[in-house]
C-alpha cells in the first residue's frame, strides 16, 4: 500500500494552494506549518512573505484564508497576531486519516524503494576481553538505527569491527603454545560452553599470561617474536589466534543474546579483516600525496588540528617502525565498504571521545577520493554512562562495571516490579516478562537520551512505572491489550461521523504524526526523538483513558471508535518500540 499522507501534509498543501491563488506573485511559498497549543496547527510563513512582497501580513493572511475553498479537512482558520494562521481540522478528517493508517501493515509509513546503502559500524567488543558498561551504548544505539533505517527502506549492512588484532595476541598465543591445555574444556554437563564459562577461561588465561609477560624477560621476548609470526601469517600462530576469536565469540553472542540483539557471524569483520589491504592503502595515500613521510612515519596533516605546543598533530597511518596504526585499518575499512559493499553512507556508532580521530580519518578519505558528494561518513558520537553520583560508572572497588552484571541486576529489579503487579502470571511468565522489562528499561534509558549527552544509570528510575521509562510505555500497551480482550463482541471500527472529545483529538493527531517522526529520526540518526514521540503517545493515551470510557461509552458506535483508537495506539507503540529493540508484552 502507498504511504498515507499525514494531516499536516494535507493541511500544508491546502494552504499552499490558497497562497498561490491569493498571491500569485509569491511563487511556491512555504506556509511554515507546525503543531500549536493554540489550535491544531499554526502557519507563520505569511510573515516572511509579507516582508518580501512589502505588504501588510494580516491583510495578506486574510486574503489567503478567503482563497481557500470550503472543504472537509479544515474546520476553522483564524488570523491571529501579526499574521499567523491558527488552523483547526475537522474531527472527520482526523478519523479518516487514522483509518487509512490502520488499513496499512506499515501504519502508512513511507518505504523508500530507491534509498541507498548504509554500513553501520557498531557493537565493537574486544577479543579475549570482557564487555563492560562502555560497550552498552554502541550496541543499543547501533541496533536501533539498523531497525529504523531498514524500516524506511534503506539497505543496511551491519559491521561489528571487533578488536581482534594487536600485540597482546603475541602474549596470549605464546602462553597457549607453552600451556596447550588452557583452552581445553567442556561445560560441566558435557554440553556447549556458556558465554560466562568462555569468558572465565579467557580471563584466567589472560591474567596468567600477563603475569608471566611482566615477570619473565625470556617469555616476553618469545611473545614479541610471536607477534611477528602472527602478522606474517604463520599457519600455527593463526590457528591459535582463531581459537581466541572463536572462544570470545561464544561470550560476545551470549551477551548480545541477553541484550535481545541479533548478531550474525557474517557481520563480524574485525580489525584483522583488513590486514591484506593495509600496505596498499598506505601506498595509495603516499603516491597521491595525501600522506607524507615525517620522521619515518606516514602522516596526514591538517591545518586545524594542533597539539598543546601549537604544532600540527598528524594522523599517523604507518609508524616509523613499519607497523600500522588504527588509522590504516579504519581507512582500509572505508575503502572496502565503499568499493565492495557499495555504501552510500558510512555510519559509525562510536564514543564521542574518538571524534577527533574519526574527523581526521574521514577528511583523509575525502582527500583520497573515497568519500565524496555521493558517499558520506557520519560519526554518531555518544556520551558516557555515569553512575548516580554523576561520575563515570564504576564498582565500589573502582573497577569498570561488567555489562553482564548490569543486565542481570536490571532483570532482577524488573522481575520484582512485575511480580508485585502480576495477578495471573505464572513464575515462568514473570521471569520472561522480567527479562523483557529489564532489558527494555536499560535500552530505553539509553535511547531516550540524546546520544551525544552523558546519562546517569539509575535502575530505580529505569524500572519505575511512572515517568519517562520503557515500563510506562509497556504498561500502556498491556493495558490496551487488556481492554481489547475484554471487548467481547465489540470490534474496533473507525467512525468519522462522530464528534471527538479533546483527549481523543489530541491522541489522534499524535498518532497521525508517526510517519513524519520516523522520517525525522532516520534522517537525523536520532533515536531519542522516536523515544520521546512514544512517551508522548503513551501520555496522550493515559489522558484519553482517564477521560473517555471505552467499553462503557454512550453508544455502540462510540465504543467501536474508541476501541479503534486503542488498537491503533497499541500497534503504533508496538511498532515504535520494536524499532528501538524493546519488547511489548501482552500482559504485565
Amino acid at each position: 500500500m502507498a504511504s498515507v499522507p499525514s494531516l499536516a501534509s494535507t493541511v500544508q498543501q491546502r494552504l499552499a494552494d490558497g497562497l498561490s491563488a491569493a498571491l500569485p506573485d509569491a511563487g511556491s511559498a512555504d506556509p511554515l506549518l507546525r503543531r500549536s497549543d493554540r489550535a491544531d496547527f499554526q502557519a507563520n510563513g505569511i510573515l516572511a512573505l509579507a516582508k518580501k512582497l512589502k505588504g501588510n501580513p494580516r491583510e495578506l493572511a486574510t486574503q489567503v484564508v478567503a482563497a481557500i475553498p470550503e472543504n472537509d479537512v479544515l474546520a476553522e482558520i483564524e488570523v491571529s497576531g501579526p499574521g499567523f494562521l491558527n488552523i483547526t481540522v475537522t474531527d472527520a478528517a482526523i478519523v479518516r486519516t487514522l483509518a487509512a493508517r490502520a488499513a496499512d501493515a506499515r501504519l502508512g509509513v513511507p518505504f523508500n524503494e530507491s534509498a541507498g546503502t548504509t554500513v553501520i559500524d557498531y557493537a565493537q567488543p574486544n577479543v579475549a576481553k570482557e564487555m563492560h558498561v562502555g560497550h552498552l551504548r554502541s550496541a543499543v544505539i547501533g541496533a536501533a538505527m539498523v531497525e529504523i533505517l531498514e524500516f524506511t527502506g534503506e539497505s543496511v549492512v551491519r559491521r561489528h569491527h571487533i578488536g581482534d588484532w594487536g600485540t597482546q595476541f603475541g602474549m596470549l598465543i605464546q602462553f597457549l603454545i607453552e600451556h596447550p591445555h588452557e583452552l581445553d574444556h567442556r561445560a560441566e554437563d558435557g554440553g556447549e560452553v556458556s558465554g560466562e564459562e568462555a569468558m572465565s577461561n579467557l580471563n584466567r588465561l589472560y591474567k596468567a599470561s600477563r603475569a608471566l609477560f611482566d615477570s619473565d624477560e625470556e617469555f616476553k621476548t618469545r611473545a614479541r617474536a610471536r607477534v611477528v609470526d602472527l602478522q606474517a601469517g604463520d599457519a600455527e600462530t593463526l590457528a591459535l589466534w582463531q581459537r581466541f576469536v572463536d572462544e570470545s565469540k561464544i561470550y560476545f553472542y551470549s551477551v548480545f543474546d541477553k541484550l535481545d540483539m541479533d548478531i550474525r557471524d557474517a557481520d563480524v569483520v574485525g580489525e584483522s579483516g583488513y590486514n591484506d589491504m593495509l600496505a596498499e592503502t598506505c601506498a595509495i595515500l603516499e603516491e597521491s600525496g595525501v600522506a607524507v613521510r615525517s620522521e619515518g612515519a606516514l602522516c596526514v596533516f591538517f591545518d586545524d588540528v594542533k597539539g598543546p605546543d601549537g604544532n600540527p598533530t598528524p594522523l599517523i597511518v604507518q609508524k616509523s617502525d613499519g607497523g600500522f596504526g588504527y588509522a590504516a585499518t579504519d581507512l582500509s575499512a572505508i575503502r572496502d565498504r565503499v568499493r565492495n559493499l557499495k555504501a552510500t553512507t558510512l555510519l559509525y556508532v562510536v564514543d564521542a571521545r574518538q571524534s577527533l580521530h574519526f574527523k581526521m580519518v574521514f577528511e583523509t578519505a575525502r582527500r583520497a577520493g573515497w568519500l565524496n558528494d555521493d558517499v558520506k561518513a557520519v560519526q554518531l558520537a555518544f556520551g558516557t554512562v555515569l553512575g548516580k553520583d554523576g561520575k563515570p560508572f564504576k564498582t565500589r572497588e573502582g573497577e569498570t562495571v561488567r555489562l553482564v552484571d548490569l543486565l542481570d541486576e536490571a532483570i532482577d529489579r524488573a522481575s520484582a516490579v512485575v511480580r508485585e503487579k502480576a495477578q495471573d502470571l505464572t513464575e515462568e511468565e514473570i521471569a520472561e516478562r522480567g527479562t523483557q522489562v529489564g532489558i527494555g528499561a536499560v535500552k530505553y534509558a539509553d535511547l531516550s537520551t540524546s546520544a551525544a549527552r552523558d546519562y546517569k544509570f539509575d535502575l530505580d528510575q529505569m524500572v519505575s512505572l511512572h515517568g519517562d521509562t520503557s515500563v510506562y510505555l509497556q504498561y500502556a500497551y498491556a493495558r490496551i491489550q487488556s481492554i481489547l480482550r475484554k471487548a467481547g463482541d465489540a470490534r474496533p471500527v473507525a467512525h468519522p461521523e462522530l464528534a471527538l472529545a479533546p483527549s481523543e483529538r489530541a491522541l489522534g493527531l499524535h498518532l497521525d504524526a508517526f510517519g513524519e517522526q520516523i522520517a525525522e529520526t532516520a534522517a537525523e540518526y536520532a533515536p531519542h526523538k522516536l523515544a520521546a514521540y512514544l512517551y508522548q503517545l503513551a501520555s496522550h493515551y493515559t489522558t484519553f483513558y482517564s477521560e473517555c470510557p471505552v467499553l462503557k461509552a454512550d453508544t455502540p458506535e462510540q465504543v467501536e471508535n474508541r476501541l479503534f483508537l486503542c488498537e491503533l495506539t497499541a500497534r503504533t507503540l508496538h511498532q515504535g518500540m520494536a524499532l528501538l529493540g524493546i519488547r511489548t508484552p501482552e500482559r504485565l
